[in-house]
């Protein structure tokens, strides 16, 4: 008997659920579920920025695909999906280069019967000049351990020099465009991990020699949240040293400086750029199916594309503007997770001839935390009558909980219970900061 084939192409939060379930439920009996995906090991995107400044070591929270794909009963093949046959239904795989510049694998095809996208998004540069060339980004782990080696080498250096002289003028200047959640939780972070570099033979080095400046073209940071709770972490931030500015426009980024549109300079030795998300350049028009101006696939209610029912996309890379609503669901977390879910009911309604289920995008608010300084957000539930704000204690739990719900998607409820145990005792044994 002929398996059905069901291709996932990216194994974000998204994709990774969705073959996590999709292969418990079909094993390799009677379907045959293939993940691809450029990367050999997962991490929870929002973890990131922790990566980034060293408070979270990415080798001991990453989840390796090969690995996991025997352990739920679905194949898993490293490499990038490069175009889409529709005719033939089968998708065009990039070659495998290896890193001596090599031929691994060379470019290939693959069949299918359903194909899903959840490639996720990348940072959008808004074609501002020199971003490519002069930012950082984090859009991935590879990105987050750069950032990482090369904030420490600027800590050093600041910090040799402070040991000839005590009273030289020398510090890191770290200017992040973007202050949403990324850049929030990134600035604060910093502070976190400049406050633990004593401890790791930097006795000189602390947060005060630590610059950091947050620029957003909006009027506030955090626009996601309300107000109140935007105006409580933006002076969280500055009785940290951030340096906050708002309603400025970034027209242009030179190896040292960071130029406005008001023609300030802004001197910085390490420049992240957060601000804001789009698809991959590589899914405009790819296969013919319909995209906006930012590469997003367009899709139907059911998730299905607008032009193929038999290609569905979820998370970031997906256009999905619901009925009664003037706005697409926004690219984040939980957005990916609830679509996951949505498609396996679909995929299990139709092979059995059922008509599809539309998709109910539920907003369960926005955390934010501020690394160990505080964690503030807003949550959206029947009990309390719609938003409610949250801060401190509880906010930190919320905002812990939605990783370890994500780790019980992925890992099933013993595994994941027992991971989430391991992280608690992880935390107090292992050290405060990744350095290598």
């Amino acid at each position: 008997m002929k398996k059905t084939k069901i291709v996932v192409v990216g194994g974000g939060a998204g994709g990774l659920e969705l073959v996590t379930r999709l292969g418990a439920k079909y094993g390799r009996e009677r379907h045959d579920i293939l993940l691809v995906e450029k990367n050999l090991t997962h991490i929870w995107k929002p973890l990131l920025h922790e990566v980034a400044a060293g408070s979270l070591d990415a080798n001991l929270d990453e989840l390796g695909y090969r690995s996991h794909c025997h352990r739920w009963g679905y194949r898993f093949f490293y490499g990038a999906m490069e175009s889409i046959d529709r005719a033939a239904r089968e998708i065009v795989v990039a070659p495998l280069i290896d890193e001596d510049g090599r031929e691994l694998i060379g470019r290939h095809r693959t069949g299918y019967d359903y194909l899903v996208i959840a490639i996720g998004s990348v940072t959008n540069d808004f074609t501002t000049p020199g971003v490519a060339q002069n930012c950082l980004f984090l859009d991935d782990r590879a990105q987050a351990d750069r950032f990482r080696n090369k904030l420490l080498n600027h800590c050093l250096r600041v910090s040799r020099a402070l040991s000839e002289n005590p009273e030289a003028e020398q510090f890191v200047r770290v200017a992040i465009v973007g202050a949403g959640a990324t850049g929030v939780e990134l600035a604060a972070e910093l502070y976190n991990a400049a406050s633990a570099l004593s401890y790791y033979g930097l006795e000189v080095f602390d947060e005060s020699r630590l610059k950091v400046t947050l620029i957003e073209a909006g009027a506030r940071i955090l626009p996601a949240l309300p107000e109140r709770l935007a105006e409580a972490a933006r002076a969280e931030l500055e009785a940290l040293g951030v340096r906050i500015m708002t309603a400025t426009r970034v027209t242009s980024v030179t190896p040292e400086w960071i130029v406005t549109q008001s023609g300030e300079t802004i001197a910085a030795d390490l420049k992240v750029w957060a601000a804001g998300v789009r698809a991959a350049e590589s899914l405009c028009n790819i296969g013919g199916l319909e995209s906006t101006a930012s590469c997003q696939l367009v899709v139907r209610p059911t998730l299905q594309t607008t032009r193929d029912e038999r290609i569905f996309a979820i998370g970031d890379c997906c256009y999905c503007l619901l009925p009664g609503s003037d706005r697409p669901v926004p690219p984040r977390a939980q957005a990916a997770h609830q679509m996951a879910s949505t498609v396996y009911h679909n995929f299990d309604r139709l092979l059995r001839g059922k008509p599809l289920r539309a998709y109910v995008y539920v907003d369960r608010g926005s955390l934010v935390s501020l690394s160990r300084y505080s964690t503030v957000g807003s949550l959206m539930g029947n009990l309390v009558g719609g938003r409610m704000a949250i801060e401190g204690r509880l906010a930190r739990f919320v905002y812990m909980s939605l990783y370890r719900m994500h780790l019980l998607a992925i890992h099933g409820w013993l595994r994941g219970a027992a991971l989430i145990l391991v992280g608690h005792v992880a935390r107090i044994l292992r050290p405060r900061l990744k350095l290598h």
